[in-house]
């Protein structure tokens, strides 16, 4: 199979070694190998590959095939660092209840076979009202108790390694320093309380919620996370953020978003905020450290409004 990795995701595994991600080694051999691996795939499951789906994933190869009766799929392909064991585990759990339904369980190694839904046609195509009650709704039937005896990562673990980041960008970074101890501040609040334990997508947003058949709307990619739902809520809340800072009344357009997303599923609406908070400026930081200076500008001063 001859072909070469999608830009976006050369250049997004780029950034995470130049940012010195935990789990960054073996990148490089994993895109050198990334034909042989993803022929090899294809061949032990019978598969007949259509094409590389471009842009594609930050994390991963998304190719478009077809079973040996014909039925489409789609062939994913992850390094270890995108723990695709965890994405599998989460798959599985949900059986295509408000997600991309898994057609491997227990035949990973890096490797998924999803059903194949619309990559042309997200959430995000829709009018921004209507795209987030459809995204919120999606969300809402992800949120089911983990499995027992689960290894997923927690919110409080996943948030202690970005923080710990997140003060060493302060430390050589004065300028983002005030920001940081603020979302600083707001983690050790929200994490003072029991914590909730419900199976989190971990990344989710209108993008990540693609058209289906069977349903009209699935979400695909979590890199999932057990927690509050608030946590899962608050990366949803930033959605269209270029739109937002464009607006002369984003502040207040954002603050009249947290209200009615928090109201529209039951969260509570000041943790939603916090989390919000914690997110958006863990996400600059990450930005502005791997030379992404547009997207951490944004960011931040979305952060500034909370």
């Amino acid at each position: 199979m001859a072909f070469e990795p999608p830009r976006r995701l050369v250049r997004a595994l780029g950034e995470i070694q130049r940012g010195g991600a935990e789990g960054a080694d073996g990148t490089d051999e994993w895109l050198a190998k990334l034909p042989e691996l993803a022929q090899q795939a294809a061949d032990v499951r019978e598969l007949i590959v259509e094409r590389v789906q471009a842009p594609g994933g930050r994390s991963s190869l998304v190719l478009l095939v077809r079973q040996a009766d014909g039925t489409p799929a789609v062939l994913k392909l992850a390094p270890e660092r995108a723990r695709p064991e965890s994405e599998c585990a989460a798959l599985a759990h949900w059986d295509g209840r408000g997600a991309v339904r898994l057609l491997n369980p227990g035949d990973t190694h890096g490797v998924l076979l999803l059903e194949r839904l619309h990559p042309e046609m997200s959430v995000r195509s829709l009018p921004e009202a209507k795209a987030l009650l459809e995204a919120a709704g999606t969300l809402r039937r992800l949120w089911v108790e983990p499995p027992a005896a689960h290894v997923f990562e927690t919110v409080a673990e996943r948030t202690g390694r970005q923080a710990e980041a997140m003060r060493a960008s302060a430390s050589a970074d004065p300028e983002v320093a005030p920001l940081v101890d603020a979302a600083l501040t707001a983690r050790e609040e929200l994490l003072a309380a029991p914590p909730e334990e419900r199976l989190l997508h971990g990344t989710f947003r209108q993008s990540k919620v693609l058209a289906g058949e069977r349903m009209p709307w699935l979400a695909v990619g979590p890199d999932p996370v057990v927690g509050e739902c608030a946590f899962d809520l608050a990366r949803l809340v930033r959605d269209r953020v270029e739109d937002l800072i464009a607006s002369p009344s984003g502040s207040s357009i954002t603050r009249r978003r947290v209200k009615r997303l928090a109201e529209s599923l039951d969260v509570d609406q000041e943790r939603l905020r916090g989390w919000t908070l914690f997110r958006a400026v863990e996400s600059g930081v990450r930005a502005r450290r791997v030379g992404r200076p547009q997207d951490a500008e944004l960011l931040l001063e979305f952060a500034g409004w909370l």
